[in-house]
């Protein structure tokens, strides 16, 4: 999987760090190190990511801000809080009617798929091959993984979103409906950018959700969870929102390109898919990571993320996400200085505030374009640039082949480009 053609960013030194921009990688050498100290030790930044969640089979996508994407769940510790209650809205049954208004739409997603295995090393010895035959010929050892997430009907004729890393890899699909009803399921599209999938079942006249708005959510709103944590269906959690726009990075999953939500309510592997709702029963959210370790810490894909991919997966069963091509970092005093100081930089940077572009993708629209490592970005068609997530954004949310006007700063000199974005790479094309 390669990992060069990203605008991503990064926190964390590991490639599943970002949005906007590229990976730092390791410093094996001491010119290598003195460059990195040269450079300040801020966060790098990316606005793309590298493709591919591969299938959790632990039925979770648990992900590590410090190391690795983990799903060990035997790592989550539980200890009580001892802390005052929330009071909840005006009715205190508001839990009960969201339950009885949504739980019929939350299925059960069961995934399997057959894995081969090469024989141990020791039926490779020549005495095994007279009765195996070549290595080649020799037979292959395989078995059957399983994982569980959830899911919500989203139309009566049996459309389903889930996480794409839920019924990544799957041979099979099996849907489980709350009132017992099984149904095979067919994938219709996944985006492991964002890691969204749509499964379609058989069916007519099912129970389905109603959606909300995640671009109007604010912290401290109710939120509840409806899923099949650890195997255990139709479980119910409540909690608030805890933040809106986090990072990728910030949650140990850089490899995606989404800005979640964040709520206290309970989430653990298998809860991976379901809904995240509001106090009215409407889905804002699909509950998608937790970070290892970490109470009260759970992420969920804003829905209106969820809906625009969806949509495309549904159309075309895939998305094509613009992308630039470039390495970014925020510029601050302590980087501004560094760079100055460094006779072999030949930079000379003028601003302590904005996005630094620390590298170019070869071949990418960006170099194409003109841009070059060292330049300033402070306005993306008009719009004034502060950090590596606006910049993110903005490319997110433009149009493959249509020009995104770009005014940099360069040497001390203003500089527009005009760069068009591209699709971003699949792993085919890399």
């Amino acid at each position: 999987m390669l990992k060069e053609p990203h605008d991503e960013q990064r926190v964390t030194p590991k490639s599943d760090r970002n949005n906007s921009g590229i990976s730092k990688s390791d410093s094996d050498s001491q010119n290598t190190k003195i460059k990195a100290n040269l450079w300040g030790r801020a966060a790098v930044n990316l606005s793309l990511v590298v493709l591919g969640s591969g299938m959790t089979l632990a039925g979770g996508y648990i992900a590590s801000s410090q190391q690795k994407i983990a799903g060990n769940v035997s790592n989550l510790a539980v200890t009580p809080v001892k802390a005052e209650p929330l009071s909840p809205p005006a009715s205190s049954n508001y839990v009960t009617s969201v339950v009885n208004k949504v739980g019929a739409a939350v299925v059960r997603i069961e995934a399997s798929r057959t894995v081969r295995a090469s024989l141990p090393d020791e039926l490779n010895d020549p005495f095994f091959r007279r009765f195996f035959g070549s290595a080649g010929e020799a037979p292959q050892q395989r078995r059957l993984e399983r994982g569980t997430g959830s899911g919500f009907l989203i139309s009566a004729d049996g459309r389903i979103l889930t996480n794409a890393h839920v019924v990544d890899g799957a041979d099979k699909v099996q849907v489980i409906l709350k009132d017992g009803r099984k149904f095979q399921g067919k994938v219709l599209g996944k985006d492991e950018l964002t890691d969204v999938a749509v499964v379609q079942i058989q069916a007519n006249n099912l129970p389905t959700v109603a959606i909300g708005n995640s671009d109007q959510l604010q912290p401290g709103e109710w939120a509840i969870a409806i899923g099949n944590p650890l195997g255990l269906d139709n479980t119910v959690t409540t909690g608030i929102v805890s933040a809106t726009g986090r990072s990728s990075n910030l949650i140990g999953a850089g490899d995606k390109r989404v800005s979640y939500i964040q709520t206290d309510a309970a989430i653990n592997p298998g809860n991976s898919g379901g809904p995240l709702l509001n106090a009215r029963g409407e889905v804002i959210g699909m509950n998608t990571a937790i970070i290892q370790g970490a109470q009260g810490l759970g992420f969920a894909i804003p829905i209106n993320t969820a809906q625009r991919i969806s949509s495309q997966l549904i159309a075309n069963g895939k998305v094509q996400h613009p992308y630039l091509g470039i390495q970014m970092q925020e510029l601050t005093a302590e980087l501004k200085e560094n760079i100055n100081s460094d006779p072999n930089s030949g930079l000379n940077v003028d601003r302590e505030k904005g996005v630094l572009v620390r590298r170019v993708v070869p071949n990418s629209p960006a170099a194409q374009a003109g841009i070059r490592a060292g330049d300033i970005i402070e306005k993306l068609n008009g719009q004034s640039i502060t950090d590596a997530d606006s910049v993110q954004k903005v490319v997110e949310n433009s149009t493959i082949g249509t020009d995104l006007r770009m005014d940099l700063r360069r040497n001390g000199q203003n500089v527009a480009i005009a760069v068009r974005p591209g699709a971003f790479p699949t792993q085919a094309q890399q």
